[in-house]
C-alpha cells in the first residue's frame, strides 16, 4: 500500500460533474483542497486487497454474531437503545426485512506494517460517500494514464453491479413504489438519487421526496406522500436514532410491520459504537478489533473516546500517553465508550480511512477518505485506489 501523487486530469470538475459528483469543491474557507482529490491515489496489491475483502466478510460475520447476542441477553440499555423501540427490533431481527448495504471504516497501512485491517465502526444505517465509491473513481480508473503501472490497474469495486443485483433479489419483498427519502442537502440527496438509480436499473418503480414531506395520518395509521398515497416501502436516509426521537418516531414503531424500511431497524445494533466493546467481549484479542470498553480506558494509555452516536467525527477525543492530544466539538452527548488508538496509518501527510462496502453480506468495495489531522470529518477528502 502506497500513496501515489498523481497530476489531475484535465477539465476533472466537468468530468465527475458528468457522472453526478457536484460537490466536488465545497466553498468552505478551511478545506485547502477540492472533496474530489485526484492529485494522489493510494496503490495496493492484489494479496492486500484479498485481505480487506477478507476482512470485511469476517467482521460482517462477527458483528452479526454480536447483534444475536445482544437480542439475546437484552443489551440494550447499554447502547441507550429506547425501550419502546425493542420490539420492532427484534421482529426484523427474526423475520429479516430487506437489508441492503453499509460501510465498515477500517484503519490500516497496508502488508508493510505488519498489522491486521482494524475495524474503528461500522456505518451500517446511513452510510455516505457511495457515489464516490461505486461509480467515480471507477470513471477515474478508465481514464487514468496506463504508463503510470507496467500494465492494467484494477480496482476493488463491484459495487454498482452488486447493488442492481440487491435490489433484484429483494424486489418480491417490496411493495411498489419504494420512496427514496433524505434531507435536503447536497451529499444526501446525491446518495439516494444513485440508489434510486441502481433500483431502476433493477426495473424497480421509485419516487424520490425530501424526508420533510412524508406526512402521517392519524385515521389511516400510515405514513403518506405528498399525493396522499400510503407509503409501504422507504428507503430512508436518515438515522434510526434520530427518527425515533422525532414527532412521529413513535408512530414508524407502531406501524413497523407493515412498512418495509431500509435500511431495517435491527442496523441500530450495528450502527452503534457499543458494538464495538461487545464484540471485544465476543471475540477478545481477535486481530481485527481494536480493545474497547463501556466503562473507562482501564489500562489503555493511548485511545479514543467516543459517543455511542455520532458521525462525521463530532464529539472525539483522541488520547495518547494518558494526554488529549485531538478532539472535536458536535452536538452528540451521552454514553461513551473508549477504543484502542489504532495503529498509525500515515502517507505523505495524511491519514487514510479505508471504508469497506458491504451489500448484504459480501464485501465488495473500497473507498478512502484522507485527512490532514488524526479525525476523519466533514472536511476530508476522497481519494482514489487502484491496485495491481
Amino acid at each position: 500500500m502506497q500513496r501515489i501523487p498523481l497530476t489531475p486530469r484535465d477539465n476533472w470538475q466537468q468530468k465527475v460533474e458528468s457522472v453526478g459528483l457536484t460537490f466536488h469543491t465545497p466553498d468552505v474557507p478551511e478545506m485547502d483542497r477540492p472533496y474530489w482529490d485526484e492529485s494522489a491515489a493510494y496503490q495496493f496489491t492484489a494479496a492486500e486487497i484479498d485481505t480487506l475483502e477478507a476482512a470485511g466478510n469476517k467482521l460482517q460475520e462477527m458483528c452479526l454474531a454480536a447483534a444475536q447476542h445482544i437480542v439475546d441477553e437484552k443489551r440494550y440499555a447499554e447502547l441507550d437503545i429506547p425501550a419502546f423501540a425493542i420490539e420492532a427490533i427484534e421482529w426484523a431481527w427474526n423475520n429479516e426485512p430487506p437489508a441492503l448495504y453499509g460501510r465498515f471504516d477500517v484503519a490500516w497501512a497496508g502488508a508493510q506494517s505488519g498489522s491486521a485491517p482494524k475495524l474503528l465502526e461500522y456505518n451500517a444505517d446511513t452510510p455516505t460517500s457511495l457515489l464516490e465509491a461505486a461509480v467515480i473513481q471507477w470513471y477515474w480508473l478508465k481514464d487514468m494514464p496506463q504508463s503510470l503501472v507496467s500494465y492494467k490497474p484494477d480496482q476493488f469495486n463491484s459495487i454498482h453491479e452488486k447493488l442492481i443485483a440487491k435490489w433484484k433479489d429483494i424486489d418480491p419483498y417490496l411493495s411498489k413504489p419504494i420512496y427514496f427519502a433524505a434531507l435536503d442537502n447536497p451529499e444526501d440527496q446525491l446518495t439516494i438519487t444513485y440508489l434510486r438509480d441502481t433500483a431502476q436499473q433493477a426495473n424497480l418503480d421509485t419516487l424520490q421526496l425530501f424526508l420533510q414531506e412524508i406526512g402521517w395520518n392519524e385515521d389511516q395509521q400510515a405514513f403518506l406522500d405528498p399525493d396522499e398515497h400510503p407509503m409501504f416501502s422507504i428507503f430512508k436516509l436518515y438515522p434510526w436514532e434520530a427518527m425515533l426521537q422525532e414527532e412521529f418516531g413513535p408512530h414508524a414503531i407502531e406501524t413497523y410491520t407493515a412498512i418495509r424500511w431500509i435500511e431495517p431497524i435491527w442496523k441500530m445494533l450495528l450502527s452503534n459504537k457499543g458494538i464495538l466493546p461487545i464484540l471485544w467481549e465476543l471475540y477478545p484479542n481477535h486481530e481485527l478489533l481494536l480493545e474497547s470498553h463501556f466503562d473507562g480506558p482501564g489500562t489503555m494509555r493511548n485511545y479514543v473516546r467516543k459517543p455511542l452516536m455520532s458521525r462525521e467525527g463530532a464529539n472525539i477525543t483522541i488520547v495518547r500517553d494518558n494526554a488529549t492530544i485531538a478532539s472535536t466539538d458536535g452536538p452528540y452527548n451521552g454514553k461513551q465508550i473508549y477504543q484502542a488508538l489504532a495503529p498509525v496509518a500515515f502517507f505523505n501527510n495524511r491519514h487514510p480511512i479505508l471504508g469497506l462496502w458491504m451489500i448484504d453480506q459480501d464485501c465488495c468495495g473500497l473507498g478512502i477518505r484522507e485527512s490532514a489531522g488524526p479525525i476523519t470529518d466533514n472536511l476530508s477528502s476522497f481519494v482514489p485506489h487502484f491496485f495491481t
